[in-house]
């Protein structure tokens, strides 16, 4: 790929999400970007970037821009984080709202399965601080393709084998004739989805007990992580919680926002953590 066409393809990435494409990822993009490019009768990405530059087409280069980015995700990742969310924290943050309910964000959440993974969690392993407890489940994510995705609910075999055991398969999905799994009504009941780019401002989307944002905000520019931390601050309600991803940081990116004591990759408000620890 040429330099000028990478250029091209990876600023509208950026512009559009926030996500930076390194060089080296050059033949991801044009992997990515093959059936597109076949659908719409180009010869080369030349043309499709020609195209993207002569014609102002928003909805057209926003599929563009969707289809460079990555969207690997598996069931389950960081298995441990999700126990101890579900276990743990979940019941603390239930008995202290006053609504007695959880509102669960998927920030980023790609094709869902981290959402499904929750979802199977509360079926599975319900502690007794959350029986009979009325959690939601929101997932977002800038591709309206991975969006619909994953409101179908409906996974490859390879895409089932990254992190389901053959137990939760056969209990929690349905083999299709297309040979396609699709998960349980009852799982696709809890959780809802929505297509959101994190770059704007999510007030429509609510307030948040939990904010998900895992392995979203270290592929972005640090001018983008900013206002995407920012936005996710602005969305957490009253003792709510930012979970990210092992190895990543909020650190340098906003000063309302501190790490949770005791919560794995956890950040809350600031003045929060220090509050309850002397409360305790």
């Amino acid at each position: 790929m040429q330099d000028n066409i990478f250029n091209a393809l990876a600023d509208l990435a950026l512009n559009a999400s926030g996500q930076s494409v390194l060089p080296s990822k050059a033949y991801l993009i044009e992997a990515r970007l093959a059936g597109i490019a076949r659908r719409e009768g180009f010869g080369s990405l030349d043309d499709l970037v020609h195209c993207l530059e002569s014609r102002q087409n928003p909805v057209f280069r926003a599929e563009v821009a969707a289809a460079i980015l990555s969207r690997d995700t598996w069931f389950f990742r960081e298995t441990a984080v999700l126990e101890a969310l579900v276990g743990t924290t979940l019941p603390e943050r239930l008995a202290a709202s006053p609504a007695g309910r959880i509102r669960i964000w998927c920030a980023g959440g790609s094709t869902g399965q981290e959402a499904y993974s929750l979802s199977m969690l509360l079926e599975d392993e319900t502690p007794p601080g959350l029986s009979g407890a009325k959690i939601e489940i929101l997932s977002t994510d800038f591709c309206k393709h991975a969006t619909e995705k994953a409101r179908l609910g409906t996974f490859g075999h390879y895409e089932v084998q990254r992190g389901l055991s053959i137990q939760r398969l056969l209990k929690h999905f349905t083999r299709l004739d297309s040979g396609d799994w699709q998960a349980s009504e009852a799982l696709r009941a809890r959780i809802s989805f929505r297509a959101h780019n994190l770059l704007e401002p999510a007030g429509g989307l609510g307030k948040f007990e939990i904010i998900l944002c895992r392995n979203v905000l270290s592929g972005m520019a640090r001018s983008a992580r900013t206002r995407v931390v920012e936005s996710l601050a602005n969305q957490l309600a009253p003792g709510g919680l930012i979970m990210l991803s092992d190895g990543e940081t909020l650190y340098g990116l906003s000063d309302r926002l501190e790490p949770a004591g005791g919560v794995r990759s956890g950040w809350v408000a600031a003045g929060t953590a220090n509050a309850k620890a002397s409360a305790a």
